[in-house]
């Protein structure tokens, strides 16, 4: 053990040194995208149970809530690609089981769940979204009794909305056929499952009831799951049922099943077979009860004539009413004489009437404004006639008569001595035609009319 202390204190190895470890310093997003990933990819697919809080459903149809349970809360995020898958409506306080997987809302280095999938916990999401669907058109009032409208005894057109691969429109068309051969029937095909079913139902519905003169419509389909049967229990084919013009049958699944399309309906139908049932009845079934009413009603009035009858014998038995039908009888006579004295009467007022009626009649036509302008109209036009022809005949001899003046006028107009050839001498003011050469001078001036103009001349000499 000496070598332990051999060397002196000052001449000891020095201790090695022991190494540094070098920092590695992260960023706040380089740290919450590395939390990020971790819990990407350790939780996956994880599911939560918790009951919802805070539910918020944004303008961009994101889903925020939170799930908690009696001591932690989380965070979660339903994007709205998932979210129109959801038959139910989430609510607070609903305990539910989500799927989905953690991530971290960087902005807010947040843990959250985005969630996948929801389903209400212990109770189906169809049981869910049927009773939640139930209960708000209950509070609307569209189950009322006071809204289902009577079916029309004989319809003339039935409009079918249904799929035409079922066996359910095959069954329709089986019992229509034996009951009523010349019924009308109208078909609107449409889907009766699956996504999109919904609204091509509520779109036949719509359709069909505006065909002119449809009375009643059968919307349905033949049995199967829930899940088959969903499309029925849709809001839109409910709204479309309760606005329909026409009454609406519902026929969906067997007796068992129940829709929300059953509750609106004006009638709801066990199978389309019953629906096709209940909206028409056999013929003979009418033809027959019209019979039977016939019956009862002449055996009522038969039997009514008969209590009658037996009353009067009765009455007429009495002694108080042993001379009722003498008494009767004489009664009778004065009503007609009395019946034959009045029409007499009447008769000869209306005969006197008539003839009043006549009289004015007949002065009423004498003094018709429309026949008197008839006969002024016509005299008019003959005195027109005689006016024409009087004027004519006195035009014709006033114009012979002026052929004939004219003619002597013409013979003894100097104009026609002129013509001859001769000539009219004037003096210089044409006052006085110059009849004697004396009355004028030599160098006077002289106008001479011609048959055609005049001349001026001068007086160059006097023979």
């Amino acid at each position: 053990m000496s070598d332990l202390f051999d060397l002196p204190f000052e001449d000891a190895e020095p201790p090695a040194e022991e190494p540094v470890a070098t920092r590695r310093i992260f960023t706040v997003t380089e740290l919450t995208v590395r939390v990020r990933d971790i819990l990407e990819e350790r939780f996956f697919e994880v599911w939560v149970e918790g009951e919802l809080s805070g539910v918020r459903l944004w303008n961009t149809g994101h889903l925020y809530f939170t799930l908690k349970d009696s001591s932690s809360v989380l965070k979660g995020l339903m994007f709205r690609s998932a979210l129109r898958y959801l038959k139910f409506k989430p609510v607070d306080g609903l305990r539910v089981v989500a799927r989905g997987k953690i991530s971290v809302y960087e902005p807010k280095g947040e843990y959250q769940l985005v969630c996948e999938h929801l389903e209400p916990q212990g109770l189906g999401a169809l049981q869910l979204a049927f009773d939640q669907l139930k209960q708000r058109l209950q509070a609307e009032g569209l189950f009322d009794a006071a809204k289902k409208r009577p079916l029309p005894a004989l319809p003339r057109k039935i409009g079918v909305v249904t799929s035409l691969d079922g066996a359910a429109i095959r069954d329709i068309l089986k019992v229509l056929r034996r009951r009523y051969r010349n019924v009308h029937v109208v078909i609107r095909p449409t889907r009766v499952q699956g996504e999109g079913a919904a609204a091509e139902i509520a779109a036949g519905l719509r359709q069909i009831a505006n065909v002119p003169h449809v009375d009643v419509v059968i919307v349905g389909r033949g049995g199967g799951s829930m899940e088959d049967l969903w499309a029925f229990n849709e809001e839109t084919v409910a709204r479309a049922i309760s606005i329909s013009p026409v009454p609406v049958i519902s026929a969906v699944g067997h007796e068992s099943d129940v829709t929300i399309a059953d509750l609106v309906a004006d009638l709801r139908a066990p199978t389309p077979s019953a629906a096709a049932e209940l909206v028409v009845a056999r013929k003979e079934e009418f033809s027959s009860r019209i019979d039977r009413l016939h019956e009862r009603l002449v055996s009522s009035a038969l039997g009514r004539v008969q209590r009658l009858s037996r009353r009067v014998h009765e009455l007429s038995g009495r002694r108080a009413l042993a001379g009722y039908t003498t008494r009767l009888a004489m009664t009778q006579r004065r009503t007609d004489e009395l019946t034959r004295a009045m029409t007499d009467a009447l008769r000869g007022v209306f005969t006197l009437r008539a003839r009043r009626l006549q009289a004015i009649d007949r002065r009423l036509d004498a003094s018709d404004l429309g026949r008197r302008l008839a006969r002024n109209r016509t005299t008019l036009v003959t005195v027109d006639a005689q006016l024409r022809q009087t004027v004519t005949a006195l035009t014709h001899r006033a114009r012979a008569r002026l052929g004939e003046l004219a003619g002597r006028l013409d013979t003894l107009s100097p104009l026609a001595v002129l013509a001859r050839g001769y000539a009219v001498c004037w003096n210089d003011d044409r006052t006085r035609a110059i009849r004697d050469a004396a009355d004028v001078r030599t160098g006077d001036t002289v106008h001479v009319t011609l048959s055609r103009g005049a001349i001026a001349a001068k007086v160059s000499g006097i023979e």
